[in-house]
Formats: C-alpha cells, sequence, structure tokens
C-alpha cells in the first residue's frame, strides 16, 4: 500500500544533477570574471564551468526524457511543465530589457556620457546598415518562425514528415541566421571594448544583439534535439511538450530580433553614416 500512488504528480528520485550544474554554473561565471581580468586560470575554469553546465544540460534532460517515456508525465504534470517554461521565457524578458535599458539610457541621455560627444549615436561613429544584412536576417527570422510552426501543425495533425521537414527548415534557418551575424560581426566598424575599437555604442550594441545571437544558437541545438526525437518517434498529437517548448523559446527569439532590429539598427543609428 505504501508504494501505490494515489495522486496525479511526479515525486522525483534523488539527483546530483542540481548541484554539479549550480558548481558548474558558478565556475562559468567565475572563470569569465577571471578570463576578463586576465588572469592565466580564468580560461580553463571558464571552459570547465561550460563543460559542466553542458553535461547537465545533456543528462538533466535525457532523465526528463526516460520519465515522459515511462508515463510519469501526467496531465497535472505537463501543465506544471508549461508553467515552468513561460516563467522562464518571463525571465528572459527581463535579461534582455536590461539590455534594453543600457542602450536607451545612453541614447536618449547622450550628454551624460563623456565620451560621445552628446550625440547619439556617438560623432564620426558609423553605423551598420540596417537595410542590409540585419533586414535579411530579420526576414530569415521571420521565415523561420513560419516554419517551426508549420512542424507544429504537422505533429498535431499527425504528418510525421512534415514535422520533420519543418524541422529541418527552421534549423538551417537558424544556422544562417547565425553565420550572417557572425559575418557581420567581423566587419562592424565598432568593436566591443576600446581595445577592440569600441565605445559604449558597441558595446551595448554587441551584448544586446550577441546574447539575442547566443539564444539563436541554443534555440538551434533546441530544435536539433527535437529533430532526433522525431525521427526516433517521439511526439504524438497529444503529447509533445518539448518540441513545444522548443518552439515557444524559437517564437521568443524572432519577437526578441524584431525589437532589436527596430529599436537598435534602425532607431539607434538613425542620423550616423551607414557602414556596408
Amino acid at each position: 500500500m505504501a508504494a501505490t500512488r494515489n495522486h496525479p504528480y511526479h515525486i522525483l528520485p534523488p539527483s546530483l544533477w542540481p548541484l554539479i550544474g549550480s558548481f558548474s554554473a558558478l565556475a562559468l561565471t567565475a572563470g569569465g570574471v577571471l578570463w576578463m581580468h586576465d588572469n592565466p586560470y580564468g580560461k580553463f575554469v571558464l571552459l570547465a564551468g561550460f563543460a559542466g553546465v553542458l553535461l547537465t544540460m545533456f543528462s538533466w534532460w535525457r532523465d526528463v526524457v526516460h520519465e515522459s517515456r515511462a508515463g510519469d508525465h501526467t496531465p497535472i504534470v505537463q501543465l506544471h511543465l508549461r508553467y515552468g517554461m513561460i516563467l522562464f521565457i518571463a525571465s528572459e524578458v527581463m535579461f534582455f530589457l536590461a539590455w534594453f535599458w543600457a542602450f536607451f539610457d545612453n541614447a536618449l541621455f547622450p550628454s551624460a556620457v563623456e565620451s560621445v560627444g552628446g550625440v547619439w549615436p556617438p560623432k564620426d561613429q558609423p553605423v551598420l546598415n540596417p537595410l542590409g544584412w540585419p533586414l535579411l536576417n530579420t526576414l530569415i527570422l521571420l521565415c523561420s518562425g513560419t516554419t517551426v510552426t508549420w512542424a507544429h501543425h504537422a505533429l498535431i495533425n499527425g504528418d510525421r514528415e512534415g514535422l520533420k521537414n519543418g524541422l529541418l527548415a527552421t534549423i538551417a534557418l537558424g544556422v544562417l541566421f547565425s553565420c550572417i551575424q557572425a559575418y557581420e560581426y567581423m566587419h562592424a566598424p565598432f568593436g566591443l571594448t576600446t581595445t577592440s575599437g569600441g565605445n559604449i555604442y558597441g558595446s551595448t550594441f554587441m551584448m544586446a544583439t550577441g546574447f539575442h545571437g547566443a539564444h539563436v544558437l541554443i534555440g538551434t541545438i533546441f530544435l536539433i534535439v527535437c529533430y532526433f526525437r522525431a525521427v526516433r518517434g517521439d511526439f504524438t498529437p497529444q503529447k509533445h511538450f518539448g518540441f513545444e517548448a522548443a518552439a515557444w523559446y524559437w517564437h521568443f527569439v524572432d519577437v526578441v530580433w524584431l525589437f532589436l532590429f527596430v529599436s537598435i539598427y534602425l532607431w539607434g543609428g538613425w542620423g550616423a553614416e551607414w557602414h556596408g
């Protein structure tokens, strides 16, 4: 009788992954700080922390997939997984809000920053042409939002080939976006720091768009995992939260980029010389 479950919840067994993930995140952060301060061991701590975070992500999510296959994800558990994903995306909104705040604070009150000459963008600072690669990347992400929705609808309607093709198209568009952004960074007329020819404009620009680029990479990996799970036969029209979470995340990345394009590329560089 003691082993009989008389509730719809999933009681998790003991796991070391939360502890390992916490220490890995600490090492990742500390290593980054040490590396930025030219500590000779900083990059090794950074890499060790990064490897630990990757190991935790892979192993912990593998356990979650196994729990789902075992039937532990009851309707109430799936509902709470959705609540968790919603709260995670809400925290990501606040994360990007901080970078938008930093950009707009300097753009709207440039006189408070001596190095920009009282104007925004800073005096004699060329900016990226928003109607070139950034506009193309905008169209790419909009198309990727369409293809991931195609995959979702195919899954709901039991079309396995449509699901896989939609995922492949979205992954390809995500990779293309990242390649174009990397090319754009290599040819940008400003850098992240003053030592690389940058200033407050370059720093806020690259932190905001760079973190978005990191989220695109994470989302692409998320979708690649979903593709291989789809090939293995995972996901049904009734039970596919893993894919749904990836689709939510991808749409979030799309929306953030639209705000970045309009506010930072278009409005933020208005009146300056366009580069490229």
